[in-house]
């Protein structure tokens, strides 16, 4: 099934539907909230993404309405001569949409920019209990390649 999906970087205005879609993760963990009182945060990290020449973020519409964000950010480091990387994060589908193609459209606009960039790779990385967000970019061509770690600051 082909739908009528729109995918193009995110505006201001788009940042409550954002936010929502986060918000809404119950396995995400990353204590996302609609509270008012938390917008300023979001804002905050908002600006400094929209003003980096270096990250993207997106919104995947559909009949009008936010149903999909993910962040890219491209990433040249020493090894691999120099090469650069896209950095997919943050990939979120509204959840009673997912199975229609959605995230799939927007990871692959992930890589056209990739390739549009001259980046020799995409990685990504996918908390361990989403058993079916591994299986979906395993199906897209991701390989199991690295074991992550991470240190709370916060």
């Amino acid at each position: 099934m082909t739908i009528d999906l729109e995918i193009r970087q995110a505006e201001r205005g788009d940042l409550p539907a954002i936010i929502a879609l986060f918000a809404n993760d119950r396995l995400g963990g990353h204590g996302d909230t609609t509270e008012p009182e938390a917008f300023g945060d979001y804002l905050s990290a908002f600006e400094e993404i929209s003003g980096s020449p270096h990250q993207t973020l997106y919104v995947a519409i559909l009949r009008g309405e936010v149903v999909g964000t993910f962040q890219t950010a491209l990433l040249t480091s020493l090894p691999g001569r120099g090469s650069s990387s896209l950095v997919i994060e943050a990939v979120q589908t509204r959840e009673i949409l997912r199975g229609l193609g959605i995230g799939e459209r927007m990871v692959r606009h992930a890589v056209t920019e990739a390739r549009e960039n001259g980046a020799s790779k995409v990685q990504l990385t996918s908390n361990v209990v989403r058993a079916d967000a591994h299986r979906f970019y395993e199906r897209l061509g991701f390989e199991r390649s690295h074991v992550g770690f991470k240190m709370r600051l916060k």
